[in-house]
């Protein structure tokens, strides 16, 4: 039973410099927190230090975290608490050599020069997915990167030349609100409905470069409506806010895949902005599709959230309150 006895000293783990140790411990030391609630030992960062407390099972386990997460925080980069309970995850479930592959694969660089990679091993398997099938859904709650990690791949693919063009739409239904109450043109009536797909997009090309690709037609973002009729080859298309469609707006935009093409589904089905009344076509297309060939179904869940550390929490009492 030698594991379960206290250590009398505190355990050392010498870190480099001080960049790395901010880049461990955290905004006000919060991935040691959530290291000490994980493992359920004691933790205090001193200067490069970290002295670690408690029983040599919980010392180890604590050892073990860290060092998984040496390649973030050796170079300076900041470790979120995301990066710490895949770690954790991978070292259950025996999985480090998978964990070392995550963290080595940077999918792009932000404008800013910031790193994008899958945060989890879900996020992982969506970008494998994706990669591998020309009909990918991805389902799951707000902040798990459903549309973000499509639109990364969408615009590398765009950029190396793979499509002609990148399609980024969303059904434009919103809670409360309908498009003949809002000011202006048509197209500014329809600006604030896709504004989440022009935030990806500015994360990763020059926003005065946008204007000209979309007046070229190399991208476009366009409401839903704007798909019928169409026949969308050599293009990546983005359907987000799936939720929101109708049985019959998800089988019009889907039967739109034309030669040459991918697209990636995205939605929350929990968040249905659609009358009560109304079925959601993301809910029905999951229960018709889910078996056919060449098709991809992702499910993401509040394990993936990588927004602020309370997305996760506020996601897991809402399916709480509604289980």
């Amino acid at each position: 039973m030698a594991a379960l006895l206290f250590m009398s000293n505190p355990f050392t783990i010498d870190l480099p410099t001080v960049e790395s140790a901010i880049a461990l411990a955290g905004d006000r030391e919060e991935n040691l927190k959530q290291l000490a609630k994980l493992t359920g030992a004691t933790i205090v960062l001193r200067g490069q230090q970290i002295l670690v407390s408690g029983t040599e099972t919980q010392v180890a386990q604590v050892e073990k975290l860290v060092r998984s997460l040496e390649p973030y925080w050796s170079q300076g980069k900041a470790v979120t608490g995301v990066d710490i309970l895949t770690a954790r995850h991978a070292l259950d479930s025996d999985r480090q050599d998978e964990l070392q592959t995550l963290q080595r694969d940077v999918l792009a660089r932000t404008r800013r020069g910031d790193e994008i990679r899958a945060k989890t091993f879900r996020q992982r398997q969506y970008i494998q997915a994706i990669r591998s099938h020309d009909l990918t859904f991805c389902l799951g709650p707000a902040g798990t990167g459903k549309t973000f990690l499509a639109a990364v791949l969408a615009v590398q693919a765009l950029l190396a030349n793979e499509y002609e063009r990148l399609i980024l739409t969303r059904p434009a239904v919103e809670a409360g609100e309908k498009l003949g109450f809002l000011p202006g043109d048509l197209q500014q009536k329809i600006d604030p409905y896709l504004r989440p797909l022009y935030d990806a997009l500015y994360e990763l090309i020059d926003p005065e470069k946008i204007p000209g690709l979309m007046e070229r037609g190399i991208i476009e973002v366009a409401p839903l409506a704007y798909m019928r009729g169409r026949t969308l080859n050599n293009a990546f298309v983005i359907l987000d806010e799936a939720q929101n469609t109708t049985p019959a707006q998800m089988k019009m935009v889907l039967t739109r895949l034309g030669f040459r093409s991918k697209m990636v589904v995205t939605g929350d089905t929990t968040q249905t902005d659609l009358p009560s009344y109304q079925s959601s076509g993301l809910i029905v297309a999951e229960k018709i599709l889910r078996s056919v060939e060449g098709i991809a179904f992702c499910q993401l869940t509040k394990a993936d959230v990588v927004r602020h550390p309370l997305v996760q929490r506020i996601v897991a009492a809402y399916e709480a309150y509604e289980t």
